[in-house]
């Protein structure tokens, strides 16, 4: 799986992004809180994804 590369895009669309994934990423924890969800791995890389955008926002 290729890493996406957040460099180049304007900060709304990051913060966009950014409020989208954090929204995933809660939603993935209700999940797993309730035995919903079987990809666990899943929420590794929503908090890497989250991580990624916040780090080219503070770039910015």
């Amino acid at each position: 799986m290729k890493k996406k590369t957040y460099k180049g895009i304007d900060k709304a669309e990051l913060k966009d992004k950014l409020a989208d994934k954090s929204k995933k990423l809660a939603q993935f924890r209700t999940e797993v809180a309730i035995g919903k969800t079987k990809n666990v791995k899943e929420g590794r890389e929503l908090r890497k994804e989250v991580a990624r955008i916040l780090t080219e926002l503070n770039a910015k």
